[in-house]
């Protein structure tokens, strides 16, 4: 049974940071890219960010790029979204989530590509 749990989240003012951490269980995580996403009230779920599984490769959506950096450490199972400079449009629950695929070359930003999800951290950001 594959477990993850985002934690971090919070009210910060516009221009704060925050940093989100998700830590797994029940799978390899070395083995796996991670993803982040989000969802904001009355939306889709969208893409953030994602990280390969050893890494080395990261993605960003174009409206966090320059301000979240993901990062992992797999000697901990725990994925991070440091999140700098933030606005109150990034207000939202943010959920990690893991590759279906194992040892996947580079990253997706499809959700429909992660199989296993965290309950969700609120963050809030106000103006």
């Amino acid at each position: 049974q594959v477990q993850l749990v985002e934690s971090g989240g919070g009210l910060v003012q516009a221009g704060g940071s925050l940093r989100l951490s998700c830590a797994a269980s029940g799978r390899t995580f070395s083995s796996y890219a991670m993803g982040w996403f989000r969802q904001a009230p009355g939306k889709e779920r969208q893409f953030v960010s994602a990280i390969s599984y050893r890494g080395g490769s990261t993605y960003y959506a174009d409206s966090v790029k320059g301000r979240f950096t993901i990062s992992r450490d797999n000697t901990k199972n725990t994925v991070f979204l440091q999140m700098n400079s933030l606005k109150p449009e990034d207000t939202a629950v943010y959920y990690c989530a893991i590759d279906r695929r194992r040892l996947r070359v580079g990253v997706t930003n499809d959700l429909n590509e992660y199989n296993y999800w965290g309950q969700g951290t609120q963050v809030t950001v106000s103006s």
